[in-house]
């Protein structure tokens, strides 16, 4: 199979509903932390219309900040602000049960990019939060295992080379029936449309 544009997103979600058997298998498979617990504000913009989400297109502000279980490094890391772009779904052969979407991100000033976003004419639209924490795992290349928590569940997002998805998916007790190629906000309109609430945005409580 052709490898992977560099600017080209391939991954899946995994619900997540067994801690305990979750952390066995990273346990046993030796996975590595590379990334800590983080906490993450996304902001997504668009036009008043929503004329990029109609296009499938997505500008999100994301901003990171080191949980307090890392107080070290909290206190000589300010929170990073990251400007994403991602381009429409994708349908390839082969690859049908993955979302393949082209992103492109940048590092930015998080006031100067809010001011040139609405100069642009873009506003915010919806907020989500979420804690994330990053794993590898050993003889498995080109793969980010990234353990969610969100105020509508627990999820595993497996991002990388299709075949190093599956072999991981399958490592931690999953099949490919498990995989879900929705967003994050699109899981969280089924929420509501389950339990008849009003859409707002997806923060926690204490929000």
């Amino acid at each position: 199979m052709a490898g992977i544009p560099k600017n080209q997103e391939v991954e899946i979600k995994l619900r997540v509903t067994d801690i305990p058997s979750l952390r066995h298998h990273l346990k046993q498979l030796r996975a590595r932390m590379i990334i800590p617990r983080t906490f993450e504000s996304n902001t997504l913009y668009d036009t008043p219309k929503k004329n990029l989400a109609r296009k499938g297109q997505l500008i999100r502000i994301r901003t990171e900040q080191p949980t307090s279980s890392s107080e070290r490094s909290k206190s000589v890391q300010p929170a990073a602000f990251i400007l994403t772009y991602k381009g429409p779904a994708q349908t390839l052969e082969h690859r049908k049960q993955y979302k393949v979407r082209e992103e492109v991100e940048v590092n930015v000033s998080g006031d100067g990019i809010t001011q040139i976003l609405t100069a642009l004419g873009l506003c915010p639209i919806f907020r989500y939060e979420k804690f994330r924490t990053t794993y590898s795992l050993p003889g498995v290349r080109n793969l980010k295992i990234e353990f969610d928590e969100t105020p509508i569940g627990l999820f595993l997002e497996l991002e990388g080379a299709p075949v190093a998805i599956d072999r991981a998916a399958r490592l931690l007790g999953f099949s490919r029936e498990d995989y879900i190629t929705a967003t994050y906000g699109s899981l969280y309109l089924e929420e509501c449309r389950r339990h008849k609430q009003k859409p707002g945005d997806l923060l926690f409580k204490q929000h």
